[in-house]
């Protein structure tokens, strides 16, 4: 499939999701658009001229008007994260920052996928929404999915497996309300639970932890690395470009991204992760498998954490 993708921010996450795209082969064309209009051209042209190496794609520096025609528009424009800020704090400068892209390129690609990658993802997901009276299943964040992939990643080190044999979720706010819904997590289809017992070899043991070192490992990710070294790139750069790929794909895929919620779980009017079945078209449904008691109960405090903040915005 031809993908042409629109990416609104040049920075180092615009950059680098660009980059990743090409890598992937998962898009034919792709305009940078930022503010900063040297420096989407600079980025443009570095990226170009890796082409030969790799699989050929178009990229051009551009304007809204050069959107016309994509199938997914990534936004990735906002202010960043300072150490020691939470993604919350953000949220009334990059809600502006929103409202000002949203009421410019809808013009020009009314039917593309738009998925929101600027912090609070949750919170200027809903905003985007909002401002473009879009189709919920057209419009959604990369939400828990870095913290999905950063759990995946530690779990596979405790139990000295392949990563993609993981299946374990972080659902709720990208931010501090998240949590691991360790009731459906598994290896290769065998429960967390029973994984340990499961190993006939005794030689290949798992490393002892607690699921609370492993929560505030994915929960503090992103904060130590921002400490060390400005910001994070590479995995939700990565997570944008899988995305899209699944979008431009023939199948589609399950992945922990922040939609609009109406009904399902008991939440309504807030933008979270859970589930959502992703494929041409955007999302095509919010999957809901059963939660434990206590995870239903993270789930809903989550929610009403992200509605106090949207009540405090203003739009």
């Amino acid at each position: 499939m031809q993908t042409k993708v629109t990416i609104i921010g040049a920075g180092a996450v615009g950059s680098a999701t660009a980059y990743s795209l090409l890598a992937r082969d998962a898009a034919s064309e792709i305009v940078l658009i930022d503010i900063n209009t040297e420096k989407a051209l600079g980025e443009a042209l570095d990226i170009k001229q890796a082409t030969p190496f790799l699989d050929n794609c178009d990229i051009y520096a551009g304007d809204y008007r050069d959107a016309v025609g994509s199938q997914v528009v990534i936004i990735t424009s906002g202010i960043g994260r300072k150490p020691g800020q939470t993604r919350l704090e953000l949220v009334q400068t990059n809600v502006g920052i929103i409202k000002s892209i949203s009421a410019e390129i809808v013009k020009y690609a009314p039917d593309a996928i738009y998925i929101i990658v600027a912090n609070p993802v949750d919170i200027l997901t809903y905003a985007f929404l909002k401002y473009t009276g879009l189709p919920k299943s057209q419009v959604f964040g990369t939400g828990t999915i870095l913290d999905t992939i950063r759990l995946r990643t530690r779990l596979a080190e405790i139990y000295n497996v392949n990563k993609k044999q993981v299946h374990a979720n972080v659902l709720g706010e990208h931010g501090d309300s998240s949590f691991v819904a360790w009731s459906t997590a598994t290896i290769a289809g065998v429960p967390l639970t029973e994984y340990s017992q499961s190993i006939a070899n005794s030689c290949h043991l798992t490393n002892e932890y607690r699921r609370e070192d492993v929560e505030t490992y994915v929960k503090k990710s992103g904060s130590k690395i921002i400490s060390r070294k400005g910001c994070t790139v590479y995995g939700i750069a990565t997570s944008a470009m899988h995305i899209v790929k699944t979008i431009g794909g023939s199948a589609a895929s399950v992945m922990t991204l922040s939609s609009l919620h109406e009904g399902e779980y008991g939440l309504n009017d807030v933008c979270l992760s859970s589930l959502a079945l992703v494929g041409a078209g955007g999302i095509r449904s919010i999957v809901t498998p059963k939660l434990s008691d206590e995870e239903m109960q993270k789930l809903y405090l989550s929610a009403e954490a992200l509605k106090a903040v949207i009540k405090s915005v203003d739009f």
